[in-house]
């Protein structure tokens, strides 16, 4: 981030707390105006709680900082008409169809020219053909649309999308981000919550949190560097058939399957190579070092942060 950059969020030490569960523990984020955030972490983990109250939906027990420039504490009715949030389950009207569904949205945001807008928002998202639909019929990729066109219908600076592609067709979730990095392109901020690899490498960068603490941030050759990861690939016949064989030994911290092969992680390099070292012998398998992936690093991140709480 340069000093010329804007940050859209601008928060420190924020805080929530249910009953004796510590859900967001003293979290710190600053986000440029402009770019797409991924917000990455387990269920449980905090993300949701964190937006909630990014957005003034919820009420930090601690915290200080500004959001789109409102103190996000003290002016939370003003965040809340310049920020769009789609939650991460259906939450409009099944009974109306897609138009109906945004003009009543356009009414709650007493927005000017109601039908000009729906009518620009249907043709952005691709909804026009379709807007007489009941939203109850559609799948779960035209819901998705239709949510995303109701939460840009009164032209917010800033998105918080809550796992917006649960649930979703690989199709439909890459046309979901060519909009998200088309809006960004137009200088809208992105902060979007997701368990899925690929598009957490949409984003220009990411933040994992975990029991209510950020354990990794920066771009994703960023957190994979700064995990001190070493991962080798094993590939060939039968090759999944290892995995019990090699969780457990002395320097193998994860064994993860990806497709036919096996992903072995673990810190020391060393180690590493001595426990697999055996299996170079074997006809038909191909033990390589390789760059470790995204997934092998929040697969680690996770027993991490699990064995710490």
């Amino acid at each position: 981030m340069t000093a010329a950059q804007t940050l859209a969020i601008d928060v420190r030490g924020l805080a929530k707390q249910f009953g004796d569960k510590r859900a967001v523990d003293g979290i710190d984020i600053a986000v440029p105006q402009g770019e797409v955030w991924g917000f990455l972490g387990p269920n449980g983990s905090g993300k949701t709680t964190t937006i909630r109250m990014l957005c003034g939906l919820l009420k930090p027990d601690a915290g200080e900082g500004t959001c789109l420039g409102h103190d996000f504490r003290r002016e939370s009715e003003a965040i809340k008409r310049k920020t769009g949030y789609m939650t991460q389950h259906f939450s409009f009207w099944t009974d109306l169809s897609i138009r109906e569904n945004l003009e009543f949205t356009a009414r709650i945001y007493r927005l000017p020219d109601r039908r000009k807008m729906v009518d620009e928002a249907l043709a952005r998202l691709g909804l026009a053909g379709r807007q007489h639909q009941l939203a109850g019929g559609l799948s779960g990729g035209w819901k998705q649309r239709m949510a995303l066109a109701a939460c840009m219908l009164h032209r917010p600076d800033l998105l918080l999308l809550d796992e917006p592609t649960a649930g979703v067709d690989p199709k439909a979730r890459r046309d979901f981000w060519d909009q998200i990095h088309a809006l960004s392109d137009e200088g809208l901020t992105v902060l979007v919550s997701t368990h899925y690899m690929d598009e957490a490498e949409r984003c220009d960068r990411i933040v994992y949190i975990n029991v209510g603490r950020i354990v990794a941030r920066g771009t994703v050759a960023d957190v994979i560097a700064q995990s001190g990861l070493v991962t080798f690939v094993i590939e060939g016949a039968n090759a999944r058939e290892l995995a019990p064989h090699l969780r457990g030994l002395d320097g193998v911290e994860s064994v993860a399957f990806f497709g036919a092969a096996l992903h072995v992680s673990g810190h020391d390099a060393h180690k590493l190579e001595t426990a697999l070292a055996p299996l170079h012998s074997r006809d038909g398998l191909s033990v390589q070092r390789a760059r470790p992936s995204l997934e092998d690093v929040f697969i680690q991140l996770q027993q991490e942060s699990r064995g710490e709480a």
